[in-house]
């Protein structure tokens, strides 16, 4: 069946007919081959009683044969050709044709097999051809023509033979076959409109979907369009935040007065706020734009839930809440990384929404899963709530929008992962009682666990060297340039590769390459830090800096990547370790 999208008045009368049509060739042959052995079986037992001729029976069987097989030849043809809607008036015509054929060979065997004296025989005659006229009438109907076709060459010489016919009840069994022959037409009238009508809804109801389909698209274009840009966009959007964090952290390093001290910390938590907005959408953006690829893997969950339950230890004990963890050795199978995100979340909302009482984290087995677990006995959610906190900026009891009690983005994030890692995720929750939030995963077998690998613990004095800064904004470059002087470092901020190669000369090796990810003149980070190792050395450590959430994760010459804004704290930390990890000449 055609697809009935955007079509103009005449395509779609067209497109009706053709299903009409369609109808008529799918349902026929059945009921023909059926209708052509009634006709055939009355002939031979009329033959065989000597109530109608031997040669006027085996001339009208040959004729129904011949008719009954033209019409499968030209059913099995229509299939073989799938005729376009636009075409259907040539096969309707044929088929009505050779349905008139078909109903023409009763205007002789009506005078061949009625008898003028003979009541019982004229009833058998004419209850077999009403029966055929009926048992056409559910699929020839759907055409009215190639119906008529063969009703009224079959009823109309059953009514002029009776006529003149003089058996007994002759003149009821003409009245009865009048009201047949009226009443047979009035019957496929009304069906056939029904099956028009059918259609005519099915087209309507096609049209619906398809605009629907056609409208969920574009609403999804939109989306991704949207989360695209977001994602991209976040890198202009973070590069103000990220000097501003950058001159805050510089300003904290030199000697102040009290007032100016206060000035500079409340700067420095306005930049804090800003980066975890900026985290946030990151996050919610990077989900949407479908750049998040997923690396499951066997986990431990014991040492995962251990190390969030100390994170947020001091957090719960600040407000006299109890936070527990139910030791456990299942293992899952699932990306670490993202289900930290997913675990996290719902630790830090559990911990913020309990004002009395505890927390408690664990995991238990269900079948062949597993099923991390966050009880607590907070506020809880009422029922009409608890589809809503899976939405964007969706917060209970935070009217006025105030920032400290968060954005309302956890749990969206929470749902995204979920299903981004085919985990299921459920709530059940009594207010004031508390809530108990569950993420089934698939269950993994410790004898697939990695071997631990022991890490050295580095000691000592923090490494300084010389350190080249690529980025074409010179704001950052002044910000990074007096931070990292700050912090005992010699520094060359440039805007590009080419200038940094210019300025370096052949002798100078930087200790640290460290370079923004989107370049002016449409030059990525990768690709400048390619050629500055190219010339300068294979082995210099190398930290990429990035605000694009769509940037890719892979295939990057680099030792670390940093998302803007960058705290001063992890700045530092990431440099003190790539420089540590650097052997001395």
């Amino acid at each position: 069946m055609d697809r009935p999208s955007g079509l103009d008045d005449t395509s779609r009368r067209d497109w009706i007919r053709a299903e009409q049509v369609r109808a008529l060739y799918r349902g026929s042959p059945v009921g023909v081959t059926l209708g052509g052995l009634a006709a055939i079986t009355l002939a031979v037992f009329l033959a065989r009683d000597g109530r109608m001729a031997d040669d006027a029976a085996a001339a009208f069987c040959a004729m129904t044969i011949v008719l009954v097989g033209g019409h499968h030849v030209l059913c099995a043809l229509y299939r073989r050709r799938r005729p376009a809607d636009a075409e259907w008036r040539r096969w309707a015509l044929a088929f009505t044709v050779l349905t008139a054929l078909q109903g023409a060979t009763w205007i002789p065997g009506a005078v061949w097999m009625t008898s003028p004296t003979d009541t019982a025989q004229a009833v058998i005659v004419l209850l077999v051809s009403g029966m055929v006229v009926l048992g056409a009438l559910p699929v020839f109907s759907a055409y009215l023509p190639a119906y008529l076709a063969l009703a009224l060459p079959i009823v109309t010489p059953q009514l002029v033979v009776g006529l003149f016919q003089s058996y007994p009840f002759h003149e009821a069994l003409t009245v009865l076959t009048l009201t047949f022959l009226v009443a047979a037409p009035a019957l496929a009238v009304i069906v056939g409109r029904q099956f028009v009508n059918g259609l005519e809804l099915r087209f309507e109801n096609i049209r619906l979907i398809e605009d629907l389909r056609l409208q969920r698209e574009r609403a999804d274009q939109a989306n991704r369009a949207k989360s695209s840009f977001l994602a991209a966009a976040s890198h202009d959007l973070r590069q103000p935040a990220h000097a501003l964090g950058l001159f805050a952290g510089a300003l904290s390093e030199l000697r102040l007065s009290p007032q100016a001290r206060r000035l500079a910390d409340h700067i420095t938590g306005s930049v804090r706020a800003l980066d975890t907005l900026f985290a946030v959408l990151l996050d919610v953006s990077r989900l949407d734009a479908g750049v998040v690829q997923t690396r499951p893997e066997p986990l431990a969950l014991g040492p995962l839930l251990s190390r969030l339950v100390v994170d947020y230890e001091a957090q719960a004990a600040a407000k006299g809440v109890t936070l527990r963890l139910a030791s456990t050795s299942l293992v899952t199978l699932s990306d670490p990384v993202l289900l930290e995100q997913v675990v996290r979340n719902l630790i830090s909302n559990a911990v913020k929404y309990t004002d009395a009482g505890g927390v408690v984290v664990g995991a238990r087995r269900r079948g062949g899963q597993v099923a991390i677990e966050v009880w607590d006995t907070g506020r809880g959610i009422a029922p009409a709530h608890v589809a809503a906190i899976f939405e964007e900026f969706y917060q209970i009891d935070n009217p006025e929008r105030d920032r400290e009690k968060g954005l309302g983005l956890g749990l969206a994030i929470v749902r995204r992962i979920t299903q981004l890692i085919g985990a299921d995720l459920d709530v059940r929750s009594t207010p004031g009682r508390g809530s108990v939030f569950r993420v089934t995963l698939p269950r993994g077998r410790p004898e697939d666990l990695p071997a631990p690998v022991s890490t050295p613990i580095a000691v000592g004095a923090l490494r300084t060297g010389f350190i080249v800064v690529v980025d074409d904004e010179d704001a950052i470059q002044r910000a990074m340039a007096s931070l990292l002087s700050r912090w005992g470092h010699r520094v060359l901020a440039v805007g590009s590769a080419d200038e940094a190669l210019a300025r370096l000369g052949e002798d100078a090796t930087p200790d640290l390459i460290i370079c923004d990810n989107r370049l002016r003149g449409g030059e990525t980070g990768a690709e400048a830090l390619r050629r500055l190792r190219a010339a300068c050395g294979e082995d210099i450590p190398a930290l990429l800096v990035t605000g694009d959430a769509t940037a890719a994760e892979a295939d990057r010459p680099t030792d670390l990547v940093l998302h803007k804004p960058v705290p001063n704290a992890v700045l530092r930390a990431a440099i003190g370790q790539l420089l540590r990890d650097r052997p001395t000449a």
